[in-house]
């Protein structure tokens, strides 16, 4: 096995023991789209344009996937949903 071969390996290895997870934000009767929208912003570092989407989608499906990423990136984000006054958690 060339020396490439043995990188591409490892990466391949590297990538698939890093579990990928997501915040998923469920619809509530409580928050305005505004609410929802600064906190995305602020919590997930969307840009308005994303964040008034999942707005929508949470609105309307009734959940929807805000951020994926690594558990560790994901867990302070999710506490500041949660600080916030949203309903939402890590899967």
């Amino acid at each position: 096995m060339s020396a490439k071969e043995k990188l591409s390996e490892k990466i391949k290895k590297d990538t698939k023991d890093k579990k990928i997870s997501e915040i998923v934000l469920y619809n509530d009767d409580v928050n305005t789209f505004d609410h929802v929208i600064e906190t995305l912003i602020y919590a997930c570092e969307h840009t308005p344009e994303q964040a008034e989407q999942c707005s929508l989608l949470v609105h309307y499906k009734g959940k929807c996937t805000v951020k994926t990423g690594a558990y560790n990136d994901l867990k302070p984000r999710c506490s500041k949903l949660l600080e916030a006054g949203l309903s939402a958690e890590i899967v």
